[in-house]
């Protein structure tokens, strides 16, 4: 027990930016740009806009250096409002990375606390900066993988996301193992074991749990920074747990992120897949379909399967992203943003939709996500995708220009030409030495008007 929490504490104190394989670093660039893009595509939703106004009323502080700006807002909140703001606002698009072993998020959280974490210390580098993203993500992915492995229920990544951000305050303030230990002890103690099942069955602002989970953990570090006593964390000192935490900085998990292509939950990017290369294949129109089958495993198929009339049920939806695709040809951010709610056709298209479980889709979950989709035309065809890959899992990854180009595409309606610009150049360069991590926040911070 205690040679793995001085593992532990080896690694999220220790590591240094030259400690990490070239491969991972530039990973971690990848994962931020695609982090950016999803924020900043996010800020009008009505969940992003009511976290933001809450952070700032409620969550601000007189302390000015114990403050941060919010991202893609410019306002003040205290550094545990500004993490939950920007959580909460990333995680309110469903088009964020992901880890599909442990059926959840990492950056969503890990991004915004890092950031602000980098506003109350000024001499952090773009390398502190990547190098932190890479241990939250190795620190974060595992506290998953501990948890869903020890424990019956299944909880939103916020859990997970609380014990990571809570390692980094602690790292970036330059503490001692033991203080570091109370830390992550009372991120997992308050961190918010939220069942996702109930967001999947009742789709709400809840998400993912993970801008709480951001707030939880900065609350955690400044708690033990002033002395704060927090019991062990089970996550990681449990014999039960030990298996989890074996292969730090070894087994880079920063690289084994998903990338997702359309703002859906992932449960369902298969079938929508399957339901995309039939229609290019086969030039489908609405016109031409009579009946859509879609099969999943189970947790998928619990996914809402009715016209939605929110943005959150609509990415928590598997029958309406599947309709959509076949009448645009793509699910983005429009599709989710309620302008084709109510449209006629994907209504008519998601009436004649059924969902069943598939054994095999089972039997690969949660490693994989497996879908099909199987369409009756009204001239008789049935037309079968057999069984399709979610795309993006990092065992067929989108590389670094396919995350260029959603980038683009999700900031372009938002941001400047010259900002966005600049802001891609900026992550591309956050190695270089005497790059301020500054300069990266200071594009994000101003608002999107």
């Amino acid at each position: 027990m205690l040679q793995q929490a001085m593992t532990f504490s080896d690694f999220v104190l220790g590591t240094a930016y030259e400690d990490i394989p070239a491969e991972v670093i530039e990973r971690a660039q990848d994962l931020i740009l695609d982090l950016v893009a999803v924020g900043a595509a996010a800020h009008a939703i009505d969940a992003s806009r009511l976290a933001r106004e809450t952070a700032v009323r409620l969550f601000n502080t007189a302390d000015g250096a114990a403050s941060a700006r919010i991202l893609f807002d410019g306002r003040r909140a205290s550094l545990a409002g500004a993490a939950y703001a920007g959580a909460t606002q990333i995680d309110s698009l469903d088009a964020h990375d992901g880890f599909s072993r442990a059926k959840g998020h990492a950056g969503c959280g890990l991004l915004p606390a890092v950031l602000a974490f980098a506003e109350k210390n000024d001499r952090l580098d773009g390398r502190d900066l990547l190098c932190s993203m890479v241990v939250g993500y190795e620190i974060g992915c595992r506290a998953g993988l501990a948890l869903h492995g020890t424990v019956s229920d299944y909880h939103t990544s916020g859990a997970w996301i609380a014990l990571a951000v809570a390692a980094l305050g602690v790292r970036l303030n330059g503490a001692d193992p033991d203080t570091l230990r109370h830390a992550i002890g009372i991120a997992e103690y308050h961190g918010p074991r939220s069942q996702m099942m109930r967001e999947i069955d009742n789709p709400s602002m809840l998400h993912d749990g993970s801008g709480w989970g951001s707030m939880v953990g900065v609350v955690a570090a400044e708690l033990a920074l002033a002395g704060f006593a927090g019991a062990p964390a089970i996550t990681v000192e449990a014999d039960a747990a030990g298996e989890y935490w074996q292969d730090l900085g070894q087994d880079w998990l920063t690289c084994q992120q998903n990338i997702k292509l359309f703002p859906i939950c992932r449960w369902a990017h298969a079938p929508i897949q399957a339901a995309l290369e039939l229609r290019a294949e086969h030039s489908l129109t609405v016109d031409d379909i009579e009946k859509i089958e879609i099969s999943a495993f189970q947790e998928a198929t619990r996914l809402a399967r009715d016209m939605p009339a929110t943005t959150g049920k609509a990415q928590y939806s598997i029958s309406y992203p599947v309709a959509a695709a076949l009448k645009y040809g793509q699910v983005g951010a429009r599709e989710v943003a309620g302008e084709t709610f109510a449209d006629a056709d994907i209504a008519r298209l998601v009436g004649l939709t059924t969902i069943s479980e598939c054994d095999e889709c089972n039997a690969n979950f949660p490693q994989d996500r497996l879908g099909r989709t199987v369409i009756e035309t009204r001239d008789g065809r049935r037309l079968d995708s057999g069984l399709v890959r979610a795309p993006g899992e990092h065992s067929n990854p989108v590389e670094r220009a396919g995350i260029v180009d959603k980038y683009r595409e999700f900031v372009r309606p938002v941001l400047a030409p010259e900002r966005a610009n600049r802001i891609e150049e900026v992550v591309f360069t956050l190695d270089r030495p005497g790059c301020p991590a500054s300069e990266l926040g200071d594009l994000l911070y101003p608002p999107i008007r």
